[in-house]
């Protein structure tokens, strides 16, 4: 039985994965000519940058996770390097009791904890009830939730989830928390403005900060050396090697339907592929406004198309430097206020700035060098990506010279640093667009609302449309690779199920 997936990205490539190993014939059509769609990196010259891991979710068996992924690849192949500090945040307007203007995010949590009670004593009791609440996540059994599909389950299996009403309740309990409510309990200054910064001023779950952290802590998060070009790389090698097939520099025009079922795809050179089941691991809007032309909408999806329930995750202004040093004295990951306001090409206006120092990495510099790139992040993505259309040279024009500003600040915060620069690679929303379609640059998806464990508007089928499913960051707020590998796996299972075939993983 033939199924047809578009995309190969980490979504794409695990589902083909997992059908695969249940015995279906799968064949991959990825309009890039790599695989990994924003799961990548690029090289030039001496260097490569890195476009997508900064951690993973499940470096070893303390997260369910970790099944997910030793599943397809043999993660004990894999070199993880597991941080002291996630982040550094510089704040602007107070210090704390040591005269220090700098927020250390620890992994480690009898770390944080010390640090925490040492900075506000008098915010004790709410340090110690946030503390609690990661080592209580520690506690909770997560794996079967993660590997199994609870509509797919008989009455008496779905029982046996009685047992994790707890880890429920956890989450309702600080499901509405975010950064900002927790910091307007906080007394002393200086903690409760870096709480606001957790996001560089932007309000969000506390949970997105707290659950990593929670696992970091059992070193169950962390970053891959290699990038994402070397690990997803080891997803392709698994899905090559179970025989699945994968045609790249090819574009789906359409998805063909008849009779209310997906038949196959058509290709941009007018060739039909035709297929019992088709999945879309690609862009939600291109999957359901071109490909399909707009024929499976109703009333949920064009609220969405209007981003009335959700919005479109933030697009990226990155801008990578290869640079002739080892920058050991640069924190992993810094953000820091801006002396004056900064105002893209698109309108939007910064205050502050966020570089990471990849000086952790041996393999994406020669030795003594590193790469540091710079991200800002934008709603504005559709004005790159138009204006690249229209007008190229304009783009060209105004993305350098938008680079070279940032240069300049990074000389005025780090003296001498312009002059170590020997590499520049400048990425706008247009340039992910370009390369995996997602509308409007967005890297990730959709942006996960305040509550974070809402039930989820958007899955893997779509109505009206039978042999069709989705898979990828579109079928969950807030994406990334854990819901990557999450909703392929999902996915195959219920394909599965739907041709009466037990699930099962080959090694």
């Amino acid at each position: 039985m033939k199924i047809n997936i578009i995309g190969a990205g980490v979504a794409g490539l695990s589902a083909g994965c997992y059908l695969q190993m249940n015995g279906f014939e799968t064949e991959i059509f990825e309009k890039h000519s790599r695989p990994g769609g924003l799961c990548t990196g690029w090289k030039r010259g001496e260097y490569t940058f890195d476009g997508c891991i900064h951690w993973l979710l499940g470096s070893n068996p303390s997260n369910p996770f970790y099944l997910l992924w030793s599943e397809l690849i043999d993660l004990s192949s894999i070199e993880f390097m597991h941080h002291d500090v996630r982040m550094d945040i510089e704040v602007k307007d107070t210090v704390d009791r040591h005269g220090s203007n700098v927020f250390h995010l620890y992994t480690n949590l009898e770390k944080l904890s010390g640090y925490l009670l040492d900075l506000a004593p008098e915010d004790a009791a709410s340090i110690k009830k946030l503390i609690r609440s990661m080592r209580k996540m520690q506690g909770y059994e997560i794996p079967p939730m993660i590997r199994s599909v609870p509509e797919l389950l008989p009455f008496w299996e779905k029982l046996k989830f009685i047992k994790h009403l707890p880890l429920l309740f956890f989450m309702m309990r600080w499901k509405n928390q975010t950064n900002f409510t927790f910091a307007r309990k906080l007394k002393n200054p200086f903690l409760r403005e870096a709480f606001q910064l957790l996001f560089d001023g932007d309000e969000m779950p506390l949970l997105i900060v707290t659950l990593p952290l929670a696992f970091n802590d059992k070193l169950g998060v962390g970053y891959p050396v290699g990038g994402s070009l070397d690990f997803v790389g080891k997803i392709e090698d698994r899905y090559l090697a179970l025989g699945g097939r994968v045609r790249y520099n090819t574009t789906v025009e359409e998805i063909v339907t008849e009779n209310g079922r997906a038949a196959g795809v058509m290709l941009a050179d007018g060739a039909t592929v035709p297929s019992a089941i088709t999945i879309s691991a690609a862009d939600w809007n291109y999957t359901l406004f071109t490909a399909l032309r707009g024929r499976y909408v109703d009333k949920k999806i064009l609220a969405l198309k209007e981003q009335k329930e959700l919005e479109v995750y933030y697009s990226v202004f990155l801008l990578s430097l290869g640079v002739s040093g080892s920058f050991r004295e640069l924190p992993r990951m810094l953000r820091f206020p801006l002396n004056r306001e900064l105002v893209s090409p698109d309108g939007t206006t910064y205050s502050r700035m966020e570089i990471h120092c990849y000086n952790y990495d041996p393999t994406l510099a020669p030795e003594g060098k590193c790469v540091v790139n710079v991200k800002f992040y934008t709603k504005r993505g559709d004005y790159w990506i138009d204006l690249r259309k229209s007008d190229p040279e304009q783009y060209i024009r105004k993305k350098t010279a938008f680079s070279e500003e940032i240069i300049r600040i990074l000389e005025e915060k780090f003296r001498g640093f312009s002059d170590t620069i020997e590499e520049t690679d400048i990425a706008t929303p247009a340039t992910y667009h370009r390369y995996t379609n997602n509308w409007q640059g967005s890297t990730q998806g959709w942006l996960p609302g305040k509550n974070l464990i809402a039930a989820s508007p958007v899955g893997a089928r779509i109505p009206g449309l039978k042999d069709f499913y989705m898979a990828g960051q579109w079928t969950q707020p807030g994406g990334g690779l854990p819901v990557a590998i999450k909703s392929a796996r999902t996915v195959a299972q219920m394909i599965c199920h739907a041709y009466k075939k037990p699930f099962v993983i080959s090694k």
